[in-house]
This record gives structure tokens, sequence and C-alpha cells, in this order.
């Protein structure tokens, strides 16, 4: 008797969180470089082509920011109608951020084996992230398997 109001109960949880999942991001451009090398243990090759993704990254998200700036000191702001405007005008400034930053999480992500691909998956799992999906790279390990 319970089970028939529990299932449904359930599944619309289940779905409600689906479907409101935060993206689940690496932060390539944030203060964490070292976490994300350790926790994927991530080759040479891997740790420089972050390190050039992150420098691209500023630069990009740098040229925005100062977009932003200019937006906030000359847009008008002395009536409703024109501070609806610069909202409009900066959450469109801020969404280039957030594309900018998931491309360049794809970007590293596209490198990363699939052993190291699983384990982000679980971790997006594991904190009720949605993952960014690529097809995990085929890397050769720089340790020999004897087999």
């Amino acid at each position: 008797m319970y089970s028939k109001v529990i299932v449904p109960i359930i599944a619309l949880l289940l779905i409600s969180f689906s479907g409101n999942a935060q993206d689940c991001t690496l932060d390539v451009g944030g203060k964490n470089s070292e976490m994300l090398i350790k926790v994927f243990q991530m080759n040479a090759e891997q740790i420089t082509k972050m390190e050039a993704l992150r420098a691209e990254l500023q630069i990009e998200t740098k040229v925005v920011e100062d977009e932003i700036q200019k937006l906030f000191d000359n847009h008008p702001q002395s009536t409703p109608d024109e501070l609806t405007t610069l909202s409009e005008k900066y959450k469109v400034l801020q969404q280039k951020i957030v594309l900018a930053s998931k491309a360049t999480d794809k970007m590293l992500l596209s490198s990363f084996n699939e052993k190291q691909y699983n384990r982000y998956l679980e971790l997006c799992y594991e904190a009720i992230r949605k993952p960014i999906k690529v097809t995990p790279a085929v890397l050769k390990d720089s340790i020999v398997d004897p087999k």
C-alpha cells in the first residue's frame, strides 16, 4: 500500500533532481589546478594542456570582465527600465564567461583517458551534477603492462 505512494514520489524527486542538476565543472580557470592534477592523476602532457587552456581562458574572461566594467561605468541607471536593460546586458556578458569556462573544461576533459573520465563521472554523480559529455582520449600509459 505504501509502495504505491512512495514509488511515484521517489520517481518525481529523481526527475526533478536530474532536471535541475547544475553542470559539473572542473573550474580550470580557478585556483584548484593542483587538486585537479592530483585527483585525476594527470600526466605531463595533460598538465601542459591545462595550463595553456587556463591562460587562454584568463585572457578571454578578462576581455568580458572589462566589457562588464565598461557597462557598469557607462550605462544609465536612473530608472527601473534602465536598470532592467542593464541587467539584461549583464546577463549576456556573464553567460559568455560561463560558456567560455565550460568550453575550456570540455577541451581538458577530451584529453582525459577512460579511467580519468570515469573518475570525473563518479565525482559528478556523487555531487548530483550534470557531467560534460566527451569521448575520452585513447592514451598510451607510461607504465608498461607486463601482460
